[in-house]
């Protein structure tokens, strides 16, 4: 998926879901994610984990320290 689409996709989704569309931050932030967990634990544990991500940020926590940490975790997992 090229660059465009991608920008293009999450702001149909943000649209769709009512919420603001995520910055580049944000984006290379939940990417880093998935890949140190999808590398460290399991494939199918990267979108799950992105998601439990989501709902915490969404309940109040920071972003990039929430990342920083489940990374880590990732990270001694493998």
């Amino acid at each position: 998926m090229s660059e465009n689409a991608l920008e293009g996709w999450l702001a149909e989704v943000a649209e769709v879901l009512g919420v603001e569309a995520i910055g580049e931050e944000e984006r290379d932030a939940v990417l880093g994610l998935a890949r140190d967990v999808a590398h460290n634990v399991a494939r199918p544990g990267a979108p799950l984990t992105a998601f439990l991500l989501g709902i915490a940020v969404g309940r109040g926590a920071d972003l990039q320290r929430t990342r920083e940490e489940l990374g880590r975790l990732a990270a001694r997992a493998g």
